[in-house]
């Protein structure tokens, strides 16, 4: 689909005129955030280059990065002390500069992942979707020009200002060409936060070009996204400790830009986001600062221990130590700390986005009573990967929480196909030493059913056979606990038993360490494999019963 724009009509129309809005004044827990991310920020970026260095691969030799750089741009105009400005611009030419032009590929609008790569589609360096050329970039530093137009648009140059229009005009007609199940795209509504960004982008778009065909496609697309969550209240991509983040990042600005159109995202994202928070708050455990399981989509196994969108947004409203137990540990000893680079974007957005989390919530957040004892239950549903609703369930206390996901899906490993990040029985504790103890099983198979209790959880594969094993990650113990673990005994802070279920009581157990071990790590997490097998005379359908005691 190709869709013109006549620039010289859209200056006749102002549609390039200056925003009377002035940097947005943060509360102090955002400002706080946003101080730190930008310490972070100023020593990684070469201003030679006008980039972000690569800091997702910080042994990687010189590369710098492209969407965490228009991150760090808003995060200077946010700023706008000194050169921030002049940078800012420099940043905003660059990768505006790189954004692919050939209407004729399919990452056409997108930007690069990194400046210095190869041009996409040449034979040295074919396209590789998710990994020469990334499509959600186009909804990523789409959605940040939104907010850098409309927060900062006074302080742009007028040619900038065209620029930024030119950008998301030629990203929004890029981000049509995804389809889901063709090209090796999986842009489904269920893909929810690469979803609801390509949604924003396209119905602001097309409402600042009064393009009528994106503003219907982005209202369509809108309407699809609205189906899938009214069925249950909850996005399809669950519980995703960092896209659930990215999703509110989207809906946020939805609700601040559109929510006075007739843009059907603007309508109705604020109730959106209450519902989003009314669930992820019940599943919020002040005392282990974590969202309880089970976990769409995760990057690691503890929140104290790599940085995840969703603790930014925490951060954002109740302040730091309510997030990581250790408010001095510098962010960047954490796993997946890049995705903190997207914090100025969280701090532009906070202060109104504090306004549309619902008082109860946000009052989770902060404590969880000693004799606290609360049960979730609730269903999402991501199709074409779900076969049926996932029906879950999490019980949290105190010092323990064991959440679950019951599914029949097409593929193992969850809408993304992936068992690295899909978690769908995830039990945490609270350990002696105050640090986080996580058993968590490893999907395997395509269906699971899964009963909750208090201090119980029983697992079972309904398609299950003698050759199927469950599959545990179990945290190492924290430092000054026993190095080696040979059976649950040896578990830091814990007691787990096995008190039923048809397979074999007695693991194999090994070691996925950082330097050694008989497995790889997940997420740069070290881990204990506990592997439980069938009998092999067995014909009995895979089950097993667990008991946790403190």
């Amino acid at each position: 689909m190709r869709w013109e724009v006549n620039w010289s009509r859209l200056l006749s129309l102002s549609l390039l005129g200056t925003s009377v809005v002035q940097a947005v004044d943060l509360s102090r827990t955002a400002q706080d955030l946003f101080d730190e991310s930008m310490v972070i920020q100023d020593a990684i970026y070469d201003p030679a280059a006008s980039y972000l260095r690569y800091f997702y691969f910080p042994l990687a030799a010189g590369p710098h990065e492209t969407r965490s750089t228009i991150w760090y741009a808003a995060g200077l105009l946010q700023r706008n002390r000194g050169e921030d400005r002049q940078e800012a611009v420099k940043i905003l030419q660059n990768v505006i500069g790189d954004q692919e032009k050939n209407t004729s590929v399919q990452w056409y609008g997108d930007y690069t992942k990194y400046p210095e790569q190869p041009t996409v589609g040449t034979p040295a360096y074919p396209p590789v979707i998710y990994n020469s050329w990334d499509p959600n970039w186009r909804g990523f530093i789409g959605t940040a020009l939104i907010v850098i137009y409309e927060e900062f648009g006074h302080l742009l140059p007028e040619s900038v200002q065209g620029l930024v229009l030119e950008s998301l005009y030629n990203n929004t007609i890029g981000d049509t060409y995804r389809v889901g199940g063709v090209d090796g795209d999986n842009l489904y509504p269920a893909y929810s936060n690469a979803w609801l960004m390509r949604t924003v982008v396209g119905s602001w778009t097309g409402r600042k070009f009064a393009n009528t065909n994106m503003t219907a496609a982005g209202d369509s697309d809108a309407l699809a996204f609205l189906e899938l969550f009214n069925r249950n209240n909850t996005l399809s991509e669950f519980n995703g400790p960092t896209y659930a983040g990215v999703s509110l990042y989207a809906l946020t600005i939805a609700a601040k830009y559109l929510g006075s159109t007739n843009a059907t995202i603007g309508q109705h994202a604020t109730r959106v986001i209450e519902a989003i928070w009314g669930y992820e708050s019940q599943l919020w455990n002040a005392n282990l600062r974590n969202f309880a399981g089970p976990w769409d989509r995760s990057y690691g196994y503890d929140m104290n221990k790599y940085v995840a969108i969703m603790s930014l947004w925490v951060w954002s409203l109740v302040g730091k130590t309510h997030v990581f137990p250790n408010a001095t540990s510098p962010i960047w000893t954490m796993a997946h700390a890049d995705d903190f680079e997207i914090a100025p974007l969280v701090n532009i957005l906070a202060d109104f986005h504090q306004t549309l989390v619902p008082a109860a919530a946000r009052a989770r957040l902060t404590s969880f009573a000693d004799d606290e004892q609360r049960t979730y239950t609730g269903h999402a549903y991501a199709p074409p990967a779900d076969l049926e609703p996932r029906n879950i369930t999490t019980w949290l206390s105190a010092n323990l929480t064991i959440g679950t996901a019951s599914f029949n899906q097409s593929v193992v490993g969850g809408f993304s196909e992936d068992s690295t990040s899909f978690s769908p029985a995830v039990v945490q504790w609270l350990r002696p030493d105050a640090s986080i103890g996580y058993f968590n099983l490893y999907p395997e198979e395509t269906a699971l059913v899964a009963e909750v209790a208090p201090y119980a959880l029983n697992l079972t594969y309904p398609l299950g056979n003698t050759s199927s094993t469950f599959t545990f990650v179990l945290a190492s113990n924290p430092l000054g606990a026993k190095r080696d673990i040979t059976g649950f005994e040896d578990v830091d802070g814990l007691s787990i038993k096995v008190v039923g279920g048809t397979v074999d009581p007695v693991p194999e157990i090994s070691f996925c360490g950082l330097l050694g071990g008989t497995c790889d790590v997940i997420h740069n997490f070290e881990f204990w494999n506990f592997t439980f097998s069938m009998p092999p005379t067995s014909s009995a359908v895979p089950s097993v019963q667990f008991e946790f005691a403190f």
